[in-house]
């Protein structure tokens, strides 16, 4: 209960003036660094801030993005015209119980900044998944990081985990998904910056490259009438998931059909990472 502290984030948690200042503060911190001490260029930004501002009433969120750094979330959030401050529109993310719900301090702060801590290696029906898929049952924002640690690497997009997937075919009302691809955090802040360690604060003059997609469409009917259809004769060893309901799905099918969202996830940031180098290119 003291790591997790789901009352620290409710919205009405004292009036909800806690969770204002940390978004004032952290919204601060995060346009200095991304605004004012290094340069960020964001393309098809509009796309992101009008699904953020203006979304269908009750439609859920997902943005999913590439991890080059411990502080791609908030930083990634502190560009020009964004709005960082608002905590009413801030996303909920899913965090990393061990770095960041370390002791009850970083538990009750990373709360207040609309944080689900999520435990590495825990599986994609842990309990705190749940409460993300509640999040989005409320119509709310969610960041995932789908690839789920840090690459300081300009490589091609990593095998992507299933826990976003499963949140998209979970949720009551499918999310809107929206791919971004980012570069330069890593620069930012480095992970082996002095004596292999990262800096203090973050460095300064280097230029942020934020590229935003389209969103992604999901025919989940069909896949999911496809999942089943190809795995009826498969067998793989089982983890003992529950059967989705009411589409039936036993735990062959939901790794088809996560398989499958996770890979056109992947598809989709990856012709991001591409056209950002194109354009640097040009």
């Amino acid at each position: 209960m003291r790591r997790t502290m789901e009352w620290a984030a409710s919205a009405e948690h004292l009036g909800g003036f806690p969770r204002r200042m940390v978004f004032t503060a952290v919204g601060a911190f995060a346009k200095a660094v991304a605004s004012l001490f290094n340069s960020s260029y964001v393309h098809n930004a509009d796309t992101l801030i009008r699904l953020v501002r203006s979304r269908p009433p009750g439609v859920p969120l997902i943005t999913v993005s590439n991890h080059m750094s411990t502080l791609d979330d908030p930083l990634m959030w502190g560009f020009k015209g964004f709005p960082t401050f608002d905590a009413n529109l801030g996303r909920w993310v899913l965090a990393a119980e061990d770095i960041c719900f370390r002791n009850a301090f970083y538990s009750y702060i990373f709360r207040l900044g609309k944080c689900i801590p999520i435990t590495r290696g825990g599986g994609i029906y842990q309990e705190h998944m749940n409460e993300a898929l509640q999040r989005l049952d409320d119509g709310a924002w969610l960041h995932t990081f789908p690839e789920g640690k840090v690459s300081q690497d300009d490589a091609p997009i990593r095998r992507l985990k299933w826990g976003t997937a499963s949140l998209i075919v979970r949720a009551s009302l499918t999310p809107i998904v929206l791919p971004i691809v980012h570069y330069g955090f890593q620069k930012v802040m480095p992970e082996k910056f002095m004596f292999d360690r990262r800096p203090p604060l973050p460095l300064c003059n280097k230029r942020i490259d934020i590229i935003v997609g389209e969103p992604i469409e999901f025919d989940l009917q069909k896949m999911r009438r496809m999942a089943i259809s190809r795995t009826q004769n498969e067998s793989f060893h089982l983890n003992g998931w529950p059967c989705t309901s009411p589409d039936g799905l036993d735990e062959t099918a939901q790794r088809y059909l996560y398989a499958t969202i996770s890979e056109q996830i992947r598809a989709s940031m990856e012709r991001l990472r591409n056209f950002r180098k194109s354009i640097l290119g040009s």
